[in-house]
């Protein structure tokens, strides 16, 4: 009998190899209640995505669900053309601009496990142009003249990674910091530029003062495109072939690029803005992008580790998958799972008590490159303790949530977006379909 029931096995393996085969840490199509998500659920998020469309809130994108390493939602909406005659398509790609960073923090991690560098460590062991770094002092509002004083400690990897370094994006603090950046020849620089190599960039960036010591609290800057730097000069690798070479190549990510190949380039989807009775628009002149096509220019050697990557939904869900599975993606690993736990360990908690931190509500703050939900912001919404986040500037979106085995990507193409509101009820609507 038991000879018989192993032969009866054997018979079932050998109809359906593929499925028999499939490694368990491959992002598959699958059944939604095969991993306890209600279908009926989720064609709730069908229409709520599809009214924001008929509503002109948003033009329309492509978002991907999965869990338990089941897709059990990869939809397009809307269409990339303003004639409407052009739906977007799963391989769309588009400009991820800030959730870049969690590819460089990813990277700098990886250096870190192989003993390359410490996550203590001046930047400026590494990035000697950051030996003359010196602290805004006083601005004459007159004629953005300004005095400086010196660091009273360097700036560390870890305030790169956690933006407590002075560092600032010029662009979105109006005022001093603005016009200090704008004195410097620094804004508008944070996705692209036409003629500076990541080490021009950065050397560039280094004689620009500090907003504040370094330490002293949380402001949003252009530390990723710093640490890109460093993972040039510590690798001895271009930054666009590190990621390509030890992180996309690895994974199987194949429409990640930092410049997209000719053949690619008519799948880059517009960015829209929005014209002066609010209507949608194609973005033909952003303040902070002088070139919205940047991914077609040629390579020059500046790879903006910060916001430069363009990406599909399905590349970037790989990339997060395989954070979720403890840095394992298809046999292949990227990185240790003691790692990731110290990567996705709470940065803040001495600053968030000081009011100095990432956010003053309770259990929203951050970690090594990403925003992270604690215990203590069970309440916030329906996202687990433990919810690692980020998100790009033209209305690009990523969550982790290593409790419910569950990661989402959504991607859409707007400048200057006014439905805040999106994800979070996106999420709201997505949680409500977990049943197990």
């Amino acid at each position: 009998m038991r000879i018989r029931l192993i032969a009866f096995i054997l018979l079932i393996i050998t109809q359906f190899p593929a499925w028999a085969q499939r490694p368990s840490d491959v992002l598959a199509e699958g059944s939604s209640g095969m991993v306890g998500v209600s279908e009926k659920r989720l064609q709730m998020l069908d229409q709520f995505i599809q009214n924001y469309v008929n509503k002109g809130y948003i033009p329309g994108g492509v978002f991907l669900i999965a869990r338990d390493n089941q897709v059990v939602y990869n939809k397009t909406f809307g269409f990339r053309s303003t004639d409407k005659k052009v739906p977007y398509k799963k391989d769309d790609i588009f400009r991820i601009c800030s959730m870049t960073k969690a590819i460089t923090s990813v990277a700098i991690m990886q250096l870190y496990e192989e003993g390359k560098l410490g996550l203590d460590d001046a930047v400026q062991d590494y990035i000697p142009a950051f030996k003359k770094t010196q602290v805004l002092d006083t601005f004459n509002e007159k004629d953005s003249t300004y005095t400086t004083v010196p660091v009273k400690s360097p700036i560390t990897l870890r305030q790169l990674l956690t933006h407590t370094s002075g560092i600032a994006y010029g662009d979105f603090y109006p005022g001093k910091i603005m016009a200090v950046y704008k004195k410097n020849n620094m804004l508008g620089v944070g996705l692209s530029h036409p003629s500076w190599t990541t080490e021009e960039f950065i050397n560039r960036l280094a004689a620009v003062p500090l907003a504040f010591q370094p330490g002293d609290h949380f402001m949003y800057g252009l530390n990723m495109d710093v640490l890109g730097r460093v993972i040039e000069v510590v690798s001895g690798e271009k930054l666009g072939d590190y990621f390509r070479k030890h992180i996309f190549e690895q994974l199987g990510m194949k429409d990640t690029y930092f410049y997209l190949p000719k053949e690619k380039q008519s799948r880059l989807v517009p960015i829209y803005g929005y014209d002066a009775n609010n209507n949608f628009q194609m973005l033909t002149n952003d303040p902070l992008v002088s070139n919205s096509d940047y991914p077609k220019n040629s390579d020059i050697g500046h790879y903006a580790g910060g916001g430069g990557l363009s990406s599909t939904a399905m590349d970037y869900a790989i990339f997060i998958q395989s954070l979720l599975n403890n840095g394992v993606y298809n046999g292949k690993r990227i990185l240790g799972r003691k790692t990731i736990e110290v990567m996705t360990g709470d940065q803040m908690i001495s600053l968030n008590q000081h009011g100095k931190g990432y956010s003053s509500k309770p259990g929203d703050t951050f970690c090594l490159g990403f925003n992270l939900r604690t215990d203590q912001g069970k309440g916030i919404n329906s996202k687990s303790p433990g919810t690692y986040e980020w998100g790009g500037y033209f209305t690009t979106k990523f969550w982790i949530d290593p409790k419910e085995e569950l990661i989402f990507v959504g991607m859409m193409q707007i400048n200057g977006f006014q439905h805040g509101e999106f994800f979070d009820r996106v999420a709201a609507i997505l949680y409500s379909a977990i049943e197990e």
